[in-house]
């Protein structure tokens, strides 16, 4: 009995021993902490989602705190974290918030498919290997990375094979577009109106486009007649919109034969 009540003296002053080195080596050993960078962390979402190329939060917070990171570079946080930033930094800031869409409507309906695919079941692995799963080498290959990457439950994969962007989720972080292997994705400014094309394939044989996809880009022109402002041109195969000219008056929408184009103020 004797031994366990001197066991038990002994590991409390060990422990207190102990303690009062740890306090004394933090004191001797503490990183100075930036009052900025711990202004700007405090004003951020907390999302630590990278998008901003950053380790995390609290990287971007020292990053801005340093001057090598601009206010508006969270892209999870939006405007209203962009302005916060702003102030803390002293700085003005220009921003706005932004949502993306899916240059693709390659579904199991419109596109045809490669085969049966037996392998990893990433997009990033299937196009790796085969070159994705779809007769049409721009299309999704539909497996769900960018519905993993998205850490803000703004993607979803539906029944048609393709994921869909729920963009009152969306903060535009971007980081489907860094994810997806097909390069699908693109941003867009909530406030944007005018034309844009959801196809991204850039193959110039009519024939083939329609062979591989019913809902792909047939590079007619029609787009670019129809268009009274001179706002859209077919660019490597894809229409381009100017947004300086465009008036959103949806005469190319209309005109399109297999419905590539849509009114960006109709889809986010």
């Amino acid at each position: 009995m004797t031994t366990v009540i001197i066991a038990v003296i002994v590991s409390f002053i060990l422990a207190f021993i102990i303690g009062i080195l740890l306090g004394f080596f933090k004191k001797i050993f503490a990183v100075p902490v930036d009052a900025k960078a711990k202004m700007v962390r405090d004003v951020l979402p907390g999302a630590n989602c990278g998008a901003c190329g950053y380790p995390g939060c609290d990287g971007f917070a020292a990053a801005c705190a340093a001057g090598q990171a601009p206010a508006d570079g969270c892209a999870a946080g939006g405007v209203k974290t962009a302005q916060a930033v702003a102030k803390v930094l002293g700085v003005k800031v220009d921003a706005e918030d932004h949502v993306v869409v899916l240059a693709c409507r390659g579904c199991k309906d419109n596109c045809v498919p490669r085969g049966f695919y037996n392998g990893v079941k990433s997009c990033a692995a299937a196009h790796q290997a085969v070159n994705g799963t779809k007769m049409c080498q721009w299309g999704c290959v539909g497996f769900g990375d960018c519905v993993e990457a998205c850490k803000f439950d703004a993607l979803s994969m539906g029944d048609d094979g393709l994921p869909h962007v729920n963009t009152q989720k969306c903060t535009g972080c971007g980081m489907c577009i860094k994810t997806c292997p097909m390069h699908l994705f693109f941003k867009v400014p909530v406030s944007r109106k005018g034309a844009v094309a959801l196809c991204s394939n850039r193959n110039e044989n009519k024939a083939m486009v329609l062979k591989t996809c019913k809902a792909g880009c047939i590079k007619c022109g029609k787009c670019e007649r129809n268009c009274e402002k001179g706002a859209i041109k077919v660019t490597n195969g894809i229409p381009v919109v100017n947004y300086a000219l465009c008036n959103s008056c949806g005469k190319c929408v209309e005109g399109c034969p297999t419905h590539v184009l849509a009114l960006v103020e109709n889809i986010i």
